[in-house]
């Protein structure tokens, strides 16, 4: 009898299923540990038990999060604090003979950049770090899961990780992306279409000819932000778009390992006739560049749109979180987005801040200037996306055009490493969280993709990229 069709996602748990307890939970060996400087004190547990990092050769380690963006000097990192974050990923990485790529070092970025880059990340892996955006790996058809500082000593430990079996959806975009529409707009559209918790105790994999269509980095972007639509982790099956990115890389395969791994990752993708748990059909015509203006990713709109009014909400529950929302972010209703002016942009994150997104963001900056009264910040998303800007000029294009030029790292992403926006200022970001305080008490974000925060750069409000870039 012929075995039953498998989804990607039920291949690469199978394969690395150790055991299942009778409570429904799997123990999984972990291919790949990637850590950062938040998970630095996971160490101190193994020490006060006594244990050491049963796989160092799996370990892989960056700083990121606490990282200055002004400077790549340890000793320069103001808060206290945030130095010792550093300063002790770097001393037990070195004590278990760990490979961590430092502040100086050639690779060294965010670690969501970093993994990618290196071809640390690859197809069929089962990968996991102590960050929620770990499912930006899936990008190139593995596995990856977030997880919380005890799972993370625990992975150390045993280089193994419990869990229970999600659901499975499948959300195929079929179509043609416009213009100017980015796998950020693809992402946010979805999170608007199917809401903040759409795919909760899921995994997602995206298909459809329109998810084909993007680049490694845009699928990137896009599974990068499967969590803030409730999903375990978010997935693309690996094709030849996939195995090009990886080509070469320095922790890819070489030679004929090289061949024998293709021919691995040729079989991972789901087969026909496997069975999702949920599925979901988006139009990718129908998708065009996207701002958010609420708290949540789910409250997302296309550029041409207004302020919705809380009237209109389905129930008073949701009447009053807009209410809340929209005193927040000091917008009122009916107003067009692109009459919205901004005050800060923020070009970087995991989410977009790779050589692809600063092009993008390059390309419409060129010939123009920030607007009288914006901060526009541009941040590389690690040390080679940094060079390959410089060597492409266009971190001249972007401070001719009155940008900051910053150094890698997490950046104005979070408000833990001191950039931060003011409270009451408008926050034009890449990045991929638009919470209450996300970026500093305060401060209102608005999520969009590189080109149209460059837009809003150069204009000082949300402004159509499309109308920009053919003017």
């Amino acid at each position: 009898m012929a075995d039953a069709p498998r989804t990607l996602f039920e291949k690469i748990w199978s394969r690395h299923r150790v055991m299942e307890r009778e409570d429904g939970q799997t123990l999984l060996y972990v291919g790949r540990h990637l850590l950062h400087d938040g998970g630095a004190t996971a160490f101190d547990v193994l020490r006060k038990r006594g244990l050491k990092p049963r796989a160092p050769d799996r370990i892989f380690a960056t700083p990121d999060h606490y990282v200055s963006t002004s400077s790549r000097t340890v000793a320069e990192i103001e808060d206290p604090r945030h130095r010792e974050m550093v300063e002790k990923l770097a001393r037990n990485t070195a004590e278990h003979g760990i490979r961590e790529f430092g502040l100086g070092d050639p690779n060294q970025g965010i670690v969501h950049v970093m993994g990618p880059e290196t071809g640390l990340s690859q197809p069929g892996l089962l990968l996991v770090c102590g960050d929620s955006h770990t499912s930006t790996h899936g990008a190139l058809g593995a596995l990856a899961f977030g997880i919380g500082s005890t799972e993370v000593a625990h992975v150390l430990a045993n280089q193994t990780l419990w869990q229970r079996k999600p659901k499975t959806m499948r959300i195929t975009v079929d179509g043609r992306l416009g213009p100017q529409v980015t796998g950020k707009d693809v992402i946010l559209a979805i999170i608007a279409q199917i809401g903040a918790a759409g795919a909760t105790g899921h995994v997602i994999e995206y298909a459809g000819s329109a998810i084909r269509g993007l680049s490694m980095e845009g699928r990137l972007t896009l599974c990068n932000m499967s969590i803030e639509a409730g999903g375990r982790a978010g997935m693309v099956a690996p094709d030849e778009t996939t195995f090009e990115y990886l080509r070469g890389r320095l922790y890819a395969p070489k030679g004929a390992e090289w061949d024998q791994a293709v021919s691995r990752w040729r079989a991972l993708p789901s087969d026909p006739g496997a069975v999702f748990d949920t599925e979901v059909l988006v139009d990718g015509n129908a998708i065009q560049p996207m701002v958010t203006w609420g708290n949540s990713p789910e409250d997302a709109l296309p550029i041409g749109s207004s302020i919705p009014d809380p009237e209109a909400a389905p129930d008073t529950e949701r009447r009053g979180q807009m209410e809340r929302m929209l005193a927040y972010m000091g917008l009122a209703p009916g107003t067009p987005l692109t009459d919205i002016p901004v005050d800060r942009v923020f070009i970087g994150s995991c989410t977009n801040s790779r050589i692809e997104d600063l092009r993008a963001a390059a390309a419409v900056a060129k010939g123009r200037k920030v607007a009288a009264g914006v901060t526009a910040w541009v941040v590389p998303g690690s040390e080679p996306v940094k060079r390959q800007a410089e060597a492409e000029g266009l971190h001249h294009v972007f401070t001719a055009a009155g940008f900051d030029w910053r150094q890698p790292g997490c950046s104005m992403c979070l408000g833990t490493n001191g950039d931060i926006a003011r409270p009451g200022e408008r926050v034009a970001s890449t990045s991929n969280r638009n919470f209450m305080g996300r970026q500093g008490p305060g401060a209102r974000t608005h999520l969009l993709s590189p080109a149209m925060a460059a837009a809003a750069a150069v204009t000082g409000r949300f402004a159509d990229v499309r109308a920009l870039m053919e003017a």
